[in-house]
Order: C-alpha cells, then structure tokens, then sequence
C-alpha cells in the first residue's frame, strides 16, 4: 500500500506544527493544501515544496487524488469542511474544537458512518509523554469518582479578531483552551457520560481601559465572547468534575508562564496530579506523595502535534479506531455548551 496523501486547509500558525508529523510519518505525505490568502498560499508552497495549490478549499476536498484532509481552518468553517470532505470520501483530522456545537459534531458523527470514514479532532494534550503516563497509571488509583482541572491564564488573551467574536470562534476561552483541558481530563477519566452541569461564563476584565494582553493590542470593542467560564459537572457513573477556564484572571502566575493548566484526578485507592506526576495513597505506610513519575523536562510541547498525524495515519493505515473518537469530542462540546446555557438560564443543565 503507497503512502496515503494528506491535503491541508489553512496553512496558518497551526498547519506548522502538523507538518514536522506529516513529515515523519511512514504512511502518509503531504502533497497539497488550500488557503482563502493566495500570497501566504503560495509562500507557504515555496518553504514546503508543495506545488499543488487551491484557494478554494473545496477543489482541494474534490480532488480525487486525496486521502486525509486535514483542516486547520478557523472553528467556525469545521462543520462545512468535515462534513463535505467525509462526502467526498477522504478520512478528516481537524483541528480543535471539532465544531463549536455538539449538533454539528452530531451530525459529523452520522456522515462519518454513512460514507465508513474515519474522523479525529486534533487533541494533541493526549500526546504528551506526560499525559500517556498519567493514562497508564489512573487504574492504579482506582474508580475515580471526582476530579479537578483549569488552565488558567493571567492576561494572554487573545489578539486576533478571530478568537474574539463568537461569529468567527464561536465562543471564547471555553471553545479556545477550555477544550484542551476538559479533553484530557474527560480522558484520563475513562470518558464517562455528563448528565448535568451548572455552569458561569464572564467577561469582567478584558473590556476595562486598562486592561492589556502580553501578546499585544486588541480592540476591545468587538469582544462579545467569554475571558472566563466555571462549571461543575456530574457523571451518570456518579463521579464529578469542577472545570475553570480563563484568558484573563487575578490569577497569581511566574511572568513567563502563559498559563496554569492542571488535572487532579482522585480515586477510591489514590489520587494523580498531571502535569507535576505525583501520585498520592491511603495507604498508611506511604502516605507520601511519589513525585516524578517522569521529569516534565523530557517534554516536547512541538512533539505532540506530530504524534497526532501519525497516529491518524497508522489508524486508517491498519485499519484502526479513530486515536481521539469524534463520540469523545461529542460530549466536550455537550459540557461547554451547557456551560453557556447555564450563563444564560442561571439553573443547572440537564444533558
């Protein structure tokens, strides 16, 4: 079987990082990519070698010749993209969040089936060395019946206009970062289904004059999305989650940290914190915690993004499961959603 061949839609700042996974991957290639910008296209063309070049992403999706389609495009082209490219008969890895919306990712799901395609949201958290430590270890803390987890930043917000109307994003920290964090923990928690969640979501910060963000200017008039959002979420297996999110918070952070992402998992026989690694025990003749399962210096924040490509390779190479099920990404969307609701309903969201 030759290698199969991947065509990208957006070549932004986020195709850079796909590419060194493409790259490395023994069975596929990337041999074309679309971009709505012709000057960064071409550009784009010259640094990678790649001569076959659309400006309408949807040529490139009709081109026979094509394999996987890989869409890193703004979140609120998803849906569209997917949707046409599973029709046309290609195998889609997108960038997160797979659609702002549960139903559109619902509807990904049935059209997936429909034409037998495989379809993975590019949750590149799960790659980490760390993260697949963390994965290994949760049976040996036991059921775990709650959980904590936030990646919180002091004032990185974002400064493109983009991220900053829910027209373009579709939502603001929840859909940008709030997605990362919720993924991994839903993960390491063995994706249990949600049944309720009670839910705040806040711009109290980014709107005042002299607010700023450390990546830069923004216009602080078109914000109409959320710098923060706060939930507690039930489990019909009885466990518990309380998720935070921020773009903004008086949140006390070293300078040149970005932002503060954690994951505290507690089970009947242990507990696990990612991404310091300590495990913690009930057990009286250890009950202190074992730190350094493995030295967070051995991680590679570049190296998960390739993984991702790879692993969506060999999946529809051999003829695998999908590394991240579109069904997993179904219920992160369900979560942050009925967060908004909450906001908007002030009572607790039954699933």
């Amino acid at each position: 079987m030759s290698k199969l061949k991947v065509g990208i839609i957006g070549v932004g700042n986020i195709a850079r990082f796909h590419m060194p996974g493409w790259a490395k991957s023994e069975h596929a290639e990337v041999v074309a990519a679309a971009d709505v910008n012709e000057k960064v296209l071409k550009n784009w063309g010259e640094k990678n070698n790649i001569n076959k070049l659309y400006t309408n992403p949807f040529d490139l999706i009709n081109d026979i010749d094509i394999d996987i389609i890989d869409i890193c495009a703004p979140n609120n082209y998803h849906s569209d993209l997917v949707i046409q490219s599973l029709k046309s008969g290609k195998h889609v890895l997108c960038e997160k969040p797979l659609a702002p919306t549960y139903q559109e990712i619902e509807e990904m799901i049935d059209v997936r089936d429909k034409y037998n395609k495989k379809l993975m949201c590019a949750q590149h958290f799960r790659f980490r060395q760390d993260s697949q430590i963390i994965k290994k270890e949760v049976q040996s803390i036991g059921e775990i019946y709650h959980a904590r987890s936030w990646m919180i930043r002091r004032n990185y917000l974002p400064v493109k206009n983009s991220f900053l109307q829910k027209e373009n994003s579709g939502g603001g920290a929840c859909i940008d970062i709030g997605v990362h964090v919720l993924d991994l923990t839903l993960w390491f928690m063995g994706n249990p289904n949600p049944i309720s969640v009670s839910g705040v979501s806040k711009t109290e910060l980014a709107k005042q004059n002299h607010a700023f963000s450390k990546w830069g200017e923004y216009d602080k008039n078109i914000i109409d999305v959320e710098e923060f959002a706060a939930a507690f979420v039930k489990f019909d297996n009885d466990s518990s989650l309380i998720l935070e999110v921020s773009w903004m918070l008086h949140h006390q952070q070293k300078p040149d940290i970005v932002e503060d992402m954690q994951v505290w998992l507690y089970g009947k026989e242990g507990g696990l914190h990612w991404p310091k690694l300590n495990k913690t025990s009930i057990d009286k003749s250890n009950m202190q915690d074992k730190d350094e399962i493995l030295s967070s210096k051995y991680i590679d924040n570049e190296k998960p993004h390739a993984e991702e490509c790879i692993e969506f390779a060999k999946s529809i190479y051999y003829n695998k499961p999908s590394p991240v099920a579109a069904e997993e990404s179904f219920n992160v969307m369900r979560i942050l959603n009925a967060i908004y609701k909450s906001q908007k309903t002030k009572k607790e969201i039954i699933l």
